[in-house]
């Protein structure tokens, strides 16, 4: 959904900032009513413009004091050799972000870690087992500057 007017755009605005408002409060900030916002948040939800809702938990809070982000190179390209890698990364609990890339490497990952040993066990039992994985290359965040859960409006 492309075209998104000047409500909706509003409607996403205030969304970010408080995805917990209710319709008749959100309404009121973009300046419909509770009927009108509610359609227009539905159209919003179903054309996938609005994926989901959820908590945004710390890092930190929950334990993970460490993030790590890992380039991953694989034997090849092939469809099933990514199909695979893909399936497996899934099924590992800590990467938290991983993304297809173009350039030197062919994966690269974010990985919430409680500590450097944390990370290694993750490293040992989880990424050098991913299938095809020819290369890994960890990079240690040393702050947090922003993480933004998606694109401002």
């Amino acid at each position: 959904m492309s075209d998104l007017d000047t409500i909706d755009t509003a409607i996403l605005r205030e969304l970010q900032r408080d995805g917990r408002m209710s319709n008749a409060d959100l309404a009121q900030r973009v300046g419909l009513s509770a009927s009108a916002c509610s359609r227009r948040l539905d159209i919003l939800e179903k054309s996938g413009v609005i994926s989901g809702y959820h908590a945004r938990l710390s890092n930190k809070a929950i334990g993970y004091k460490m993030m790590v982000i890992v380039h991953i190179s694989l034997s090849g390209q092939f469809a099933k050799t990514l199909t695979e890698f893909e399936a497996a990364v899934r099924r590992c609990p800590n990467v938290v972000v991983c993304y297809l890339m173009s350039g030197e490497y062919d994966y690269i990952l974010r990985v919430a870690a409680k500590d450097l040993e944390d990370y290694e066990r993750i490293h040992r039992d989880w990424l050098s087992a991913l299938p095809h994985v020819v290369k890994i290359n960890s990079s240690f965040a040393l702050r947090e500057i922003i993480d933004r859960p998606n694109a401002g409006l």
